[in-house]
C-alpha cells in the first residue's frame, strides 16, 4: 500500500509541472515577433583605397552587375582631398542610399590596396568608408582584404640608381 501512495503524488507533481510549462508557453506567444519584409539580398562591397583616392563599387553576389559605384573625388573640390575619409564617408553614403532603394539587406566588403610594386597598405579612406557602411543599416557578413600581393615581385620603376630627384 505504501508503494501505491507514493506513486500518487509523483503524479501530481508531474501535472504541476506540466502546467507551469505551459503558462511559460502561453506568456512567450503574447510577445511580438520580428516580421521579415521578404528574402534577403546579398551584395559585395568593393573599396579601392590608395593615397590619391578612394573608391567604392557596390555589386551583385557574382560581381557582374554594378550596383552603385562613388568615389571621393566626386564629393571634394580639392584633388588633395580625394582620399580623406571624409570624402570617403561621403562615398560610402551615396552608396548607402542607392543600394537601399534596390532591396539589398546586407553585403560583403572587400578591401584592396594598391599592391603589385606600390603599397600594400589601404589608404586613410578605407576604414571611413567601412564604418559608413556598417552605419547605413546592412548586415555585413565578411570583410576580407584582397589587396593583389606579386609572389615573385616585378622591378620597381626608376632603374638601377633609382629615383634621382
Amino acid at each position: 500500500m505504501s508503494e501505491t501512495e507514493v506513486e500518487a503524488p509523483v503524479e501530481t507533481t508531474e501535472a504541476v509541472v506540466e502546467e507551469e510549462t505551459t503558462e511559460a508557453v502561453v506568456e512567450t506567444k503574447n510577445q511580438p515577433e520580428t516580421k521579415k519584409e521578404g528574402p534577403e539580398k546579398w551584395g559585395i562591397a568593393h573599396i579601392y583605397s590608395s593615397y590619391n583616392n578612394t573608391i567604392i563599387h557596390m555589386t551583385d553576389l557574382t560581381g557582374g552587375e554594378t550596383v552603385a559605384i562613388s568615389s571621393g573625388g566626386i564629393h571634394v573640390n580639392a584633388d588633395r582631398y580625394e582620399s580623406s575619409p571624409f570624402a570617403a564617408m561621403k562615398a560610402a553614403n551615396a552608396v548607402v542610399e542607392a543600394t537601399r532603394t534596390k532591396g539589398f539587406t546586407g553585403f560583403h566588403i572587400r578591401v584592396r590596396a594598391v599592391g603589385g610594386v606600390g603599397s600594400r597598405v589601404p589608404g586613410p579612406g578605407a576604414q571611413a568608408a567601412i564604418r559608413a557602411l556598417a552605419r547605413g543599416g546592412f548586415k555585413i557578413g565578411r570583410i576580407d582584404d584582397v589587396t593583389p600581393i606579386p609572389h615573385d615581385t616585378t622591378r620597381k620603376k626608376g632603374g638601377k640608381r633609382g629615383r634621382r630627384v
